[in-house]
């Protein structure tokens, strides 16, 4: 059965796993087949994984994620490891989990007895199967408490499916849940594990399909789809050699008002290392001589002269560091009406908020959650609860390419989505979304179609980021060092 590390490709809407689980039903797999196999694949996982890990202790819910427990439990046992079960929970509520109960117990399988205590019975490793797929709202009474005790497992933790407590169609964590070091997803990858909070619950993610027939697996169509380096390779095609620069498009940056000049340095770089011909940025005046002698491959000029850079330019990107003033609104309008491909990010999209309209199928646009939020009318925290639907509300609304920024960013065109499988938090700092919008319009200025573009180039920054982060939980890494990071991995 295939399993993965990091499941690159087709991620699932949680329904559409429940399809594919009915259609695998009707073809004649018997439920009861299915949870033995979860059982097994679960197993074989964690003995991967955690190899020494002994003794292991199952915590079954009452479902049939609790059923494929009581399967872990039992082919750990005839693998002659030792492992016990926790049913917190109370006992099985369907045939199919009450007979996987019954058959653990039959090959000598012990139960715990259910303490008060505020923490877990001792164990090297724990498996979660309390809740999976269907826990979409904040646990209450015994489930809260059980869940605030996995939590802070004092041993690793394996979820079997989706760790509890989170909701694994919107990425949500509404309550205590399970942090777990591996999650072995059954059937497909449930796209909410890729985002959001989830993230930091899910651990390492590896997907079995279960022996499903590929046929029925590829008879539901996935909700969005996770990218990885291979994805760069793909979009980006070798340069010849007799190329030259006019090959590659003219990025005109409008960013930095006075004061943002780093703003607008960043940005008009982060163009030019992914590879655009020319990069001219306009700016407040008082930064020109900074940005020549800081970067003398830019071609910086005062706002004031825009009207000689409109004709020469093939791509815009506004926003970054502009101000909400009326100079800044001026500025956004002249570049709403310029007719190639452009990207909106940062004071744009503030101001864009105010008068929201259609800009067009050659736009991408990179908001963060706050400035989401305000184009939607919505406090960011909402579009935090349901980034999937935020960013294709965006999509459909503003009819352009969305990058919604965060934890598991997301590129929606309206039509797909994706989910850049990469990042870190390290990169919550300053001007790193400036960097991102450069490259993006650098990606279109060489040809490449919005989304490819969005998706390329969120990919490359969040990879830029992860090589030059300081460590798992690192801090400090400044929006500048990515920059060096990009033409190689721009270059695959």
């Amino acid at each position: 059965m295939p399993r993965v590390r990091r499941p690159l490709g087709p991620l699932h809407a949680v329904a559409a796993v429940r399809e594919l689980d009915r259609r695998a039903i009707a073809a004649g797999i018997p439920a009861r087949e299915l949870m033995r196999r979860a059982g097994r694949a679960a197993c074989a996982a964690l003995l991967e994984r955690f190899p020494a890990a002994a003794p292991v202790l199952v915590l079954a819910g009452p479902g049939n994620n609790g059923g494929d427990g009581y399967d872990l439990a039992r082919e750990l046992l005839a693998r002659g490891r030792e492992a016990r079960v926790l049913a917190p929970l109370g006992p099985p509520r369907s045939a199919e989990a009450g007979a996987a109960r019954a058959e653990y117990l039959a090959a000598g399988g012990e139960l715990l007895e259910a303490a008060a205590a505020d923490e877990l019975p001792p164990a090297a490793l724990y498996a979660d199967a309390l809740f999976g797929v269907g826990f979409d709202r904040p646990p209450e009474g015994a489930a809260a408490a059980w869940l605030q005790r996995l939590a802070r497992a004092p041993a690793p933790v394996v979820a079997l499916d989706v760790p509890s407590g989170v909701d694994a169609e919107r990425g949500t964590v509404p309550g205590p849940a399970a942090r777990a070091a591996l999650t072995v997803c059954f059937i497909a990858a449930k796209r909410g594990l890729f985002t959001g909070a989830a993230l930091d619950h899910a651990g390492e993610v590896w997907v079995d399909d279960l022996g499903l027939p590929e046929a029925l697996l590829a008879s539901v169509a996935p909700a969005a789809e996770l990218l990885g380096r291979a994805a760069l390779a793909a979009a980006l095609p070798r340069r010849p050699r007799d190329c030259h620069k006019g090959d590659f498009g003219h990025v005109l940056v409008i960013a930095g008002a006075r004061g943002f000049g780093g703003a607008a340095r960043l940005a008009g770089e982060g163009a030019l290392r992914a590879g655009a011909g020319w990069v001219s940025v306009a700016t407040a005046a008082e930064h020109v001589p900074a940005l020549l002698a800081g970067r003398p491959e830019l071609m910086a000029r005062s706002f004031e002269a825009l009207d000689e850079l409109w004709p020469k330019a093939t791509v815009v990107a506004v926003g970054p560091g502009l101000g909400l003033g009326g100079e800044a609104q001026a500025l956004l309008e002249r570049a709403l009406a310029f007719r190639g491909p452009r990207v909106l990010d940062a004071d744009a999209l503030n101001l864009l908020a105010g008068r929201p309209r259609p800009l067009g199928a050659a736009t991408v646009i990179t908001p963060h959650p706050g400035e989401a939020g305000r184009l939607l009318g919505i406090p960011a925290r909402a579009v935090q609860a349901d980034r999937f639907a935020a960013a294709r509300a965006l999509a459909e609304r503003l009819g352009c390419t969305v990058v919604l920024k965060g934890a598991g960013t997301l590129v929606d065109d309206g039509a797909s989505c994706a989910v850049i499988g990469h990042g870190h938090p390290a990169m919550a700092g300053p001007g790193m979304g400036d960097v991102l919008a450069g490259v993006i319009a650098g990606l279109l200025a060489q040809g490449l179609a919005p989304a490819t573009a969005a998706r390329v180039g969120a990919l490359a920054h969040a990879l830029a980021g992860e090589r030059r982060a300081p460590g798992p939980g690192g801090r400090g890494l400044l929006a500048a060092e990515l920059l060096g990071e990009l033409p190689a991995l721009l270059s695959p």
